[in-house]
């Protein structure tokens, strides 16, 4: 196992890595904040998120788009300023979270489906899984005019979404089901053909990020670590880090730097110290299709 170096520390409860023109975007839920993150460790806060930030994506035209977590909204960064670009209050029935946005500017959106704070109640991450009554989400497609529809329902926590080169494929996080799910992606962009892509016993995958050979790395926020899965499930790969890692991202100006998001372990309403860090290891194969 690998040790991941720290770039950066000191941010607030960060999520949602994404690199594009030559910086890491991040979101910070503390704060408030989309920060960017250049090479030489120098930072930009970009916007302020009402509702807190979380997953993050672009149209084809360079605009940002980001998931108002609490708020239940896609947020659009425009020239004048932050504006609404969807209402997903109708498909989300609790905070939503990660998202992807494919070449065609259409973004998945997970949600958590219920409150997770009430659920843990003195367990942790891991022991949520295994409540079997446990409430499920949809997960909501956002076409570039800002239309809403249901992509795919009965998810457990839906997460960290990654879609394939070829945009064919979609692969989501089911956070409290400990799999990777994967369906097809039609040309309207339905999804169909569910299946299990990867059994994840004993991990709560969190943010995922793609590479050219297909594997999956996953994010584990129950450790500190971070997994390079392969179809089927088998983890080929694991790269430790300082603290639980929440998410991930293959950027940098060849796609083989590896960088993580970590925390200190999940509390609900504990988000207020500034303990999160950003994380990078180089590895050999390039990441591959969005984000």
């Amino acid at each position: 196992m690998r040790q991941a170096t720290v770039l950066k520390d000191g941010l607030g409860f960060v999520e949602g890595p994404r690199w594009h023109e030559g910086r890491l975007w991040l979101s910070d839920s503390t704060n408030g904040a989309v920060w960017a993150l250049d090479a030489n460790g120098g930072i930009e806060r970009v916007v302020d998120v009402p509702g807190q930030p979380s997953g993050l994506g672009w149209l084809p035209d360079g605009r940002l788009l980001v998931v108002s977590w609490a708020n239940r909204r896609l947020m659009r960064l425009d020239p004048t300023g932050l504006v609404e670009h969807a209402d997903l209050s109708g498909v989300a029935t609790f905070h939503c979270n990660d998202m992807v946005v494919d070449g065609a500017g259409r973004a998945w959106v997970g949600n958590w489906g219920f409150d997770l704070a009430a659920y843990l109640d003195g367990r942790d991450l891991l022991a949520v899984s295994a409540v079997p009554d446990l409430p499920t989400a949809a997960i909501a497609r956002v076409d570039p005019d800002g239309a809403v529809h249901v992509a795919a329902t009965g998810l457990r926590f839906p997460n960290g979404t990654v879609i394939s080169p070829d945009g064919a494929t979609l692969v989501v996080a089911e956070t409290f089901a400990e799999r990777l799910t994967a369906f097809d992606v039609e040309t309207d962009g339905a999804l169909t053909n569910r299946r299990t892509w990867a059994e994840l016993p004993g991990v709560v995958p969190d943010g995922i990020a793609l590479d050219a050979e297909g594997a999956i790395w996953v994010a584990n926020p129950v450790a500190p670590e971070c997994l390079r899965v392969a179809s089927g499930g088998a983890v080929v790969e694991r790269v430790a880090t300082s603290q639980p890692c929440y998410a991930c991202a293959l950027g940098g100006p060849d796609r083989l730097t590896l960088f993580l998001l970590t925390n200190p372990p999940y509390e609900p309403g504990a988000h207020g110290e500034n303990a999160g860090r950003v994380e990078a290891v180089t590895v050999t194969v390039p990441g591959a299709g969005w984000p």
